[in-house]
């Protein structure tokens, strides 16, 4: 059987293995980090572990170039995902609901957006919204039927839905994915490595985006996202599962500040409350959680999801680089890791079948 190693233990490792493992083969997560609960990871220490400070939720985002349109259709599929998991288990920490939509400025591609266009696009319960529904300020809106998940809760159960079907873990800091090939393993040597590890590994296209959002109590029954006139974000996301509400947020390329700023803070809350004064409590304030920071890991380019032959039997199929977006296209890189590999293993290049080869001789 096949050996399989995934690199990284966040919402990409995390769903490649689970989908690797399902078509049969032996699966290996290596990570420095691992999903733990929200009261007891460490922001600071943790940082660079992007999955836990998610929002974690889907955002569809109307296509106007190839990339995407490739990224449109893995959001569709995670999608669907999401649905048949939270069907089959509703523990796992993934919620239904509204997302809505307030832009100041709407581009072309949000003023062609119609509910026939929509229907296109696969967006199910897809509805402009009125004039006098939309808050000041803002020019255009919409809602449609979308997700959220508690990314602790959700990659916790990932984790341990794939080590209670075998799948092996081990937790190990790793330089260059390359020196996996050469450790040695319960399922025995490596055929091939799946690099999830957000940031890749010396590619210069790679830049991290910090993110500052603010985790509150106060409930929201859907996910609101605003884009305000000078580009910034205004935007909430209900986490559910007793995992409070996000609101946010910034977007910083190259900021590498692991501290959180009060002043931002205020301003992300003041903002929020002013596109959806509902979200406050009955004394008309916010509780404050904690405030987040976390490194996005975005690259020049658009995501890395392809195969690379290193050496001689030796592949690695790179699926990382996909910024703030990793979550809502989760089902969709997890899929496309499978046909790469399944490519891969009857293409006969492989360890596997290089070594099937020497036995029958």
């Amino acid at each position: 059987m096949p050996h399989i190693v995934v690199l990284g233990a966040g919402v990409i490792g995390l769903s490649c293995a689970v989908r690797i493992q399902a078509k049969g083969y032996a699966v290996t997560i290596v990570a420095r980090d691992f999903p733990a609960g929200f009261e007891t990871i460490d922001a600071q220490s943790q940082i660079n572990f992007t999955s836990p400070w998610g929002g974690a939720h889907n955002r569809f985002v109307p296509p106007t170039s190839p990339s995407e349109e490739r990224e449109h259709a893995m959001c569709l599929q995670t999608f669907e995902y999401m649905r048949a998991v939270q069907s089959r288990h509703p523990e796992a920490g993934i919620t239904f609901m509204k997302g809505v939509e307030y832009l100041e400025t709407p581009g072309e591609a949000y003023r062609a957006l119609t509910e026939e266009r929509a229907r296109q696009l696969g967006m199910q319960g897809f509805r402009l919204l009125k004039k006098d529904e939309l808050p000041e300020g803002v020019r255009w809106g919409c809602e449609y039927d979308t997700w959220c998940v508690n990314p602790m809760v959700y990659c916790s159960f990932i984790l341990r839905k794939f080590a209670i079907l075998g799948g092996k873990v081990v937790r190990r800091e790793v330089r260059d994915p390359r020196e996996i090939f050469d450790w040695k393993f319960e399922d025995g040597p490596v055929d091939v490595v799946v690099n999830a590890s957000g940031n890749g590994f010396n590619d210069e296209n790679m830049f991290i985006t910090r993110g500052q959002t603010c985790l509150v109590a106060n409930p929201c029954p859907a996910t609101i996202t605003r884009q305000n006139v000078d580009g910034s974000w205004t935007f909430c996301v209900p986490r559910n599962f007793d995992g409070g509400t996000i609101i946010g947020g910034t977007k910083e390329p190259n900021n590498w500040d692991p501290n959180p700023s009060l002043e931002v803070r205020e301003t992300l809350l003041k903002k929020f409350a002013a596109t959806y004064p509902q979200i406050l409590g009955p004394d008309g304030k916010y509780t404050v959680i904690r405030d987040i920071v976390g490194r996005r890991p975005t690259r020049k380019g658009g995501i890395r999801l392809e195969k690379e032959k290193v050496d001689e039997n030796r592949t690695i199929i790179h699926a990382y680089g996909l910024g703030g977006r990793g979550y809502e296209l989760s089902g969709g890189v997890a899929d496309r890791v499978a046909e790469l590999l399944a490519e891969h293993l009857e293409s006969g290049t492989s360890w596997y079948n290089a070594q099937a080869g020497e036995a029958k001789r």
